[in-house]
C-alpha cells in the first residue's frame, strides 16, 4: 500500500436505498488516493460489523441522504462497536442525517457519544477531504531520515 493510502468501507445505512451518494463518496475518495470498498445501501449493522472484521479498514464510512441517518447511523455504530476488535476503528457519518435536512447539534453529540468520530453536515466534502487527509498522515509509517 502507498504511502498515506487508507483502505475506506463505504457504507449506506440500514433503510437507505440510494446509491447516487456512495457512488459520488467512492469516486471522490479514490480521487484522493485511497481504496475503497463500497457496501452499498441498506446495509444492517450486523453485516457492517462482518464486513470491518471481513475487509480490516483504516476508517468506516457511513452515508445517508433518506433523512434517517441519526437513527440508522446510532443503530450501525452501536453494533459496530459492540466488537471489541472494531473499539479503535475511526467512524465518521454525513449526509442527510434527519428528515428537516439541518443538522441536529444535540443528534451529533448523540452520534459521538454512540461511537461515532466525527459527523458531517450534508455535502461537506471539503471538511470529509481534511479529516481523510490527516488521518492518512496519522496512519502514515513515521519518516526515516535519509
Amino acid at each position: 500500500m502507498r504511502r498515506g493510502t487508507l483502505k475506506i468501507l463505504l457504507s449506506g445505512t440500514a433503510s437507505d436505498s440510494h446509491t447516487w451518494n456512495l457512488v459520488y463518496l467512492q469516486l471522490f475518495l479514490e480521487e484522493l488516493g485511497h481504496r475503497v470498498v463500497n457496501l452499498g445501501p441498506c446495509v444492517t449493522g450486523d453485516l457492517l460489523a462482518a464486513a470491518c472484521h471481513e475487509h480490516a479498514p483504516d476508517l468506516l464510512v457511513i452515508s445517508s441522504v433518506n433523512g434517517h441517518g441519526y437513527r440508522d447511523g446510532l443503530t450501525a455504530v452501536s453494533r459496530v462497536r459492540r466488537e471489541p476488535a472494531l473499539a479503535a476503528l475511526p467512524v465518521v457519518i454525513g449526509g442527510k442525517l434527519g428528515v428537516a435536512g439541518v443538522r441536529d447539534p444535540a443528534a451529533a453529540a448523540r452520534l459521538t457519544a454512540a461511537g461515532v468520530d466525527r459527523v458531517f453536515d450534508d455535502g461537506d466534502v471539503a471538511a470529509l477531504r481534511s479529516y481523510v487527509g490527516a488521518l492518512a498522515e496519522d496512519l502514515s509509517p513515521a519518516r526515516v531520515p535519509a
